[in-house]
């Protein structure tokens, strides 16, 4: 027998776009339902609900591989979670593959206490036998100062003015062998010690309008560098909007606080989900 296919709801944050499901799915199935032109359109999938009482999210990259949290796909989780009835207060934790994240909903916007960010290459991972703080490396013909941060997930951060050559700075740097398992990659540039703009190279998905992580890694990198204070709203300003990090003493969480938007709702169709999952034709249930 076929198997039904899945509701879904499309959601974004900053216009960074996730389809949200209530199963997991193989990568292959996560990697169509991604295609812009031949699925539903997504820079992820992300599996969400409530397992034994506890909130929880698992990322799939529109390329099918695994990342282990995603700030705007937190948010966007967040709102699906309150807005189904999953969860019944506002505030609440959401458990994913780099620990629980500590989320509040206030209305479109949500604030998000991502966890407490690191430079230990241990935890990056990168391999290095000090912290990268504006650490020159060769990449792509160039000299790239980079800061290399764990949010949960890898980062690497420069204020160098590279203009179109992120474009292929960006790819080799993904999958510099100093990083093994990848990284993303935010170029970030000041306004002042409390504005900067930035744009991030995704692990496994390419440029996108936005990456919450990433927001908070080149905020982190900023005030690790001197560039930017404690303590103080910084608003990161990125292709999609803006969104406000505070970064506070070393080993306590980074706030972010940002808004996430449901686009639409639908179903699958049968015919479209039963080819890609292999199931043998028959009826629907």
């Amino acid at each position: 027998m076929r198997r039904l296919a899945p509701r879904f709801e499309k959601w974004e944050g900053l216009g960074n776009d996730f389809i949200l499901v209530d199963e997991a799915l193989e990568p292959d199935v996560a990697v169509a339902l991604c295609d812009r032109h031949l699925g539903v359109g997504a820079d992820g999938v992300l599996y969400v609900g409530v397992r034994d009482g506890r909130p929880f999210m698992h990322v799939t990259n529109a390329d099918g591989s695994h990342a282990e949290t995603c700030g705007n796909g937190l948010r966007c989780a967040a709102r699906y979670l309150v807005e189904r009835g999953l969860v019944a207060q506002p505030c609440f934790e959401i458990d994913t593959d780099a620990g629980p994240h500590r989320c509040r909903v206030l209305g479109d916007r949500v604030q998000v206490e991502m966890r407490p960010a690191s430079l230990a290459p241990e935890h990056v991972p990168v391999v290095a036998d000090k912290p990268m703080l504006d650490a020159p490396v060769e990449i792509a013909g160039v000299t790239l100062r980079v800061t290399a941060v764990s949010m949960g997930n890898p980062h690497a951060v420069s204020f160098d003015p590279v203009g179109e050559a992120a474009s292929r700075i960006a790819p080799a740097l993904e999958r510099a062998p100093w990083f093994p398992r990848g990284v993303n990659v935010g170029f970030a540039s000041l306004r002042d010690s409390t504005h900067l703009e930035l744009r991030v190279w995704e692990r496994g998905v390419g440029w996108t309008r936005a990456c919450g992580s990433g927001a908070c890694a080149a905020a982190v990198a900023a005030v690790e560098t001197g560039r930017a204070r404690r303590d103080e709203p910084i608003e990161v300003r990125l292709p999609g909007g803006t969104l406000e990090i505070v970064v506070g003493s070393p080993g306590t969480p980074i706030r972010m606080d940002g808004p996430a938007q449901r686009v639409f709702a639908g179903t699958l169709d049968s015919e479209w989900w039963n080819a890609r999952r292999g199931s043998p034709a028959g009826p629907t249930d």
